[in-house]
């Protein structure tokens, strides 16, 4: 079954061409947007650091600490932007994209372990408050808000594109909402003298984080399990398939991502094979706009298959 051949399957080379230079180009400007907000981020912790010593507060050591995981989650990614980049092999046949996917499943791992860790210590600090520095505390706070929401505006353009990206951001609005809560938590001990405020604070701002990094996971997850995406109904597709004329059949339908932004699919279609019919060239350039134009799916592998086609039948001549 030659690609191309009125009996044949089809692989969609030129839009999978086009879906491969739309990704590098997306994947450029994501790569420039975590360097610049990895360098924002690494500035602000050796402040943090060093005020943190020169002030000999433990609490700005600890906020550096929580700086510091956000460092190390733009850098993962980072590096697997870098990899993803790296050209495919006779081993690596899609290449390195999936490196993508393993840096959104640690960051959004991370992210659960940093709110489950928040909780144990704040059970702590309800059973025995702890004095904090309230005033330097909100200083400090109030520069880390602004470099994190400076970092969370520059990402927020690859953040639909990159499941990557959306996890550095996700570590970066974590720490932004730390920032706030730490200002809120200093500003009533520092007014009032309610000890109780940091770790009731920390406690919210841990529901808000692993609600948003717990839908990060199920999706990654679900792209290293090959599941099909969330905005496409396979059913659709399998309908829409059928409706193409000479279209008799379609089964073993498979949708799966490959990285953020490049969906695949692989079908095969049980074609009319009566003289007079349609030719199934013709029939595999109708799927293949169809599949384009209705579902924006560019990477496609398609089996054309005459009616009494049983792929068994090969296993069993063999066996004989």
């Amino acid at each position: 079954m030659g690609a191309g051949h009125d009996h044949g399957g089809g692989h969609s080379h030129g839009g999978h061409s086009h879906g491969g230079h739309s990704h590098s180009h997306a994947a450029g400007a994501n790569t420039r947007r975590l360097k610049l907000t990895l360098v924002l981020a690494a500035g602000y912790l050796v402040a943090e650091v060093v005020g943190g010593i020169v002030a000999n507060s433990l609490a700005l050591l600890a906020d550096a600490g929580h700086m510091l995981s956000d460092v190390g989650a733009l850098a993962l990614s980072l590096f697997a932007m870098w990899m993803a980049q790296k050209p495919a092999t006779a081993r690596r046949t899609y290449g390195y994209y999936r490196t993508e996917i393993l840096a959104a499943l640690a960051n959004s791992a991370t992210l659960i372990g940093v709110s489950l860790f928040i909780f144990a210590e704040a059970i702590q600090r309800f059973r025995h408050p702890e004095p904090v520095m309230g005033v330097t505390v909100m200083w400090i706070a109030v520069g880390g808000l602004i470099v994190n929401l400076a970092g969370m505006v520059i990402l927020h353009g690859g953040r639909d594109q990159s499941m990557n990206i959306r996890g550095a951001w996700l570590h970066l609005m974590t720490d932004a909402l730390g920032s706030v809560g730490a200002i809120a938590g200093g500003a009533l001990i520092w007014a009032f003298g309610w000890r109780w405020a940091d770790p009731a604070v920390s406690v919210a701002i841990a529901i808000l984080v692993l609600y948003s990094s717990w839908d990060l996971l199920k999706e990654s997850v679900s792209v290293l399990l090959e599941g099909a995406p969330g905005h496409i109904d396979v059913n659709a597709v399998r309908g829409a398939m059928m409706e193409v004329a000479g279209v008799e059949d379609v089964h073993d339908l498979h949708v799966w991502t490959i990285t953020s932004g490049m969906d695949a699919l692989s079908a095969h279609a049980v074609v009319n094979d009566v003289a007079g019919r349609r030719p199934a060239s013709e029939i595999l350039y109708d799927l293949h706009c169809m599949l384009h134009d209705r579902f924006g799916l560019h990477h496609l592998t398609i089996q054309i298959e005459p009616r009494q086609f049983e792929e068994h039948t090969c296993a069993a001549l063999a066996g004989a």
